[in-house]
């Protein structure tokens, strides 16, 4: 009797972990069109004792992109779709030389899989481990690729329908703690994100 136990418990406990995947997370982050709030990043540098702390607001579209605009310490609006990272200067959006930065493209897709939920492109890079519910979940990441193990020790996620928190762990020892705030599902964006993305 305890045998038949023990096997139904080890059952449940299979079927509750297997309920909540990866490609149900990526389906529900993925599922909204667009999604808006503020943020709030700190920078913890090991040479510093206090940590650097930036704000702004951001919209995302999943299939589109994503418009940070930083407002302190200093204003910077930039946009990060597929095609690179550009950067408003009041009239229009200018191109860094991507040549000059050969890694660029690789950080972009990284952070638009990050914070866009696309666990299929961050399974090419790291190994996954999540843990939790669709209403509230965990997702490490921990390198698998040379170049990826050279920069970060592992990167935390955490949310429910939206990611609500990035945490970076840098090789070494630095850390950037990304938490997104007064986030809105769905509702139309102004204008400028929408000509933007």
């Amino acid at each position: 009797m305890k045998k038949y136990l023990l096997a139904a418990l080890l059952a449940a406990t299979a079927l509750s972990a297997s309920a909540f995947s990866t490609a149900e997370l990526t389906r529900i982050l993925q599922k909204p069109e667009n999604i808006q709030g503020s943020f709030i990043q700190y920078r913890h540098l090991k040479s510093l004792s206090k940590p650097m702390a930036a704000t702004g607001k951001f919209v995302l579209m999943p299939k589109r992109g994503l418009l940070w605009q930083m407002q302190k310490p200093f204003a910077a609006t930039l946009r990060v779709r597929s095609d690179g990272i550009s950067q408003w200067n009041g009239k229009g959006w200018i191109m860094p030389d991507t040549g000059k930065m050969p890694g660029q493209s690789r950080q972009i897709k990284l952070f638009l899989d990050l914070i866009g939920g696309d666990t299929q492109g961050l399974e090419k890079q790291f190994d996954l481990k999540l843990e939790g519910s669709a209403q509230k979940w965990t997702l490490q990441l921990t390198p698998k690729t040379l170049v990826m193990k050279q920069i970060f020790n592992h990167i935390d996620i955490s949310g429910d329908s939206v990611v609500r928190r990035i945490e970076l762990h840098e090789k070494q020892g630095d850390k950037t703690d990304m938490q997104f705030n007064g986030i809105t599902i769905g509702n139309p964006p102004d204008k400028f994100a929408e000509q933007s993305l």
